[in-house]
């Protein structure tokens, strides 16, 4: 007896560059397939970035087919007749050819639909899927601003899955009435941690139980921005708090020399570590406040959780984003951005009244968790499949 055959879901995602772009496109496939195998049907997802990008080793961990196009980067100046320079015009001649190389993948794939999260790559993939070969296409924006990628192929898409009600008005008034506010994906994994769980896997024995937790973090590599000030003020803060440190790799060996004569009263409320990996989630449950970047997912992450925060944004970000972002969530009341020159004064003048007030931070909790949305992941999936039907 012959077994039935099962049904294919084939989608074409695109997008990439940062960890930004990335995950919660990672996050949408698995959350795809798992929709999909509780129906008996099957997900077959090729994936296209760039040769050597994150996105290629994530889809290569995933056990997810990649494939690479030719793209172009965008240099972006304040000056307009400086985006006319010789390497913006180089990398915009390759377009053509990404274009050509996207069209020749989709005609043999046969995407379902294509889901683009951003990126220069998304640019030549979602035209080509659009204008030649007829494929509904999902864009996902992560930030509260529009992305470049993601504003080139506004007006073409079937779908536009946005993080923010604010982002709507930025898109191109005709594709506005196509928008969605779906939220950013969240690793389903980030919801489920344990405080208790993060004493006894990092060691926090000497933790004062009376006193809130700071998480400080510059992202994976770390900050040296954010190191820095938080060294000048420790001995101050940890007055205050017990502080979990994820510095990054390269820069604990100076951070521990520079905070090794810490009083061991002090020193015992004193965490450091170079990365915090698999035990992020019980951090995250543990932590009262949270001193980060503002890049779109750990927004993601934390207005999901309804932690407070303060907001240092990288100045370096494409178009200022991650200073948009986190005046964004200051002006909601669920955040402190903190931008411009920023001194460990600052900083401490920002810390001391969410130390000393829980009513306060509680308050700021409440309102990060109005504006988190823990099913981001299942309201893009819901975008993806009604953009096929």
């Amino acid at each position: 007896m012959e077994e039935c055959a099962v049904a294919v879901f084939r989608l074409m995602v695109t997008g990439g560059g940062t960890g930004g772009h990335t995950y919660p496109a990672l996050t949408a496939v698995r959350c795809l397939r798992e929709r999909l195998a509780a129906d008996g049907r099957a997900l077959e997802v090729l994936w296209v970035g760039t040769a050597g990008g994150l996105e290629s080793r994530v889809a290569a961990g995933e056990g997810i087919a990649f494939a690479s196009v030719a793209t172009g980067k965008i240099r972006r100046a304040r000056n307009p007749l400086k985006m006319l320079s010789p390497a913006n015009v180089r990398d915009m001649a390759r377009v053509p050819l990404g274009i050509a190389q996207a069209r020749s993948l989709i005609s043999r794939f046969g995407p379902d639909v294509v889901l683009a999260t951003g990126g220069y790559v998304a640019v030549p993939v979602g035209v080509a899927a659009t204008r030649l070969c007829g494929r509904p296409l999902v864009v996902h924006e992560q930030t509260v601003r529009l992305g470049l990628a993601n504003r080139t192929l506004a007006g073409r898409a079937t779908r536009i899955a946005v993080s923010s009600p604010s982002t709507v008005p930025l898109l191109p008034e005709a594709a506005r009435a196509r928008a969605v506010v779906t939220g950013n994906p969240v690793r389903p994994e980030v919801l489920t941690g344990r405080p208790e769980k993060a004493v006894e896997t990092l060691g926090l024995h000497g933790f004062d139980g009376r006193l809130p937790t700071v998480y400080v973090t510059g992202g994976a590599q770390g900050s040296q921005q954010i190191n820095g000030l938080v060294a000048d003020v420790l001995p101050w803060l940890l007055g205050h708090a017990n502080v979990i440190h994820q510095c990054g790799p390269d820069n604990a060996g100076a951070l521990r020399a520079r905070t090794a004569a810490l009083p061991p009263q002090l020193a015992g409320r004193y965490h450091l570590t170079g990365f915090v990996g698999p035990e992020l989630p019980d951090v995250l449950a543990l932590a009262d406040l949270v001193i980060a970047r503002s890049g779109a997912g750990t927004i993601a992450e934390l207005t999901a959780l309804g932690r407070p925060a303060v907001f240092i944004p990288l100045a370096t970000s494409a178009g200022d984003e991650q200073a948009h972002n986190a005046r964004w969530l200051e002006e909601q009341g669920a955040a402190l951005a903190l931008t411009g020159d920023l001194t460990p004064a600052r900083l401490q003048e920002a810390l001391h009244p969410l130390l000393t007030d829980p009513t306060r931070r509680t308050q700021m909790a409440a309102n990060a968790r109005t504006l988190g949305r823990p099913d981001a992941a299942d309201r893009l999936v819901d975008l993806v499949l009604s953009a096929v039907s």
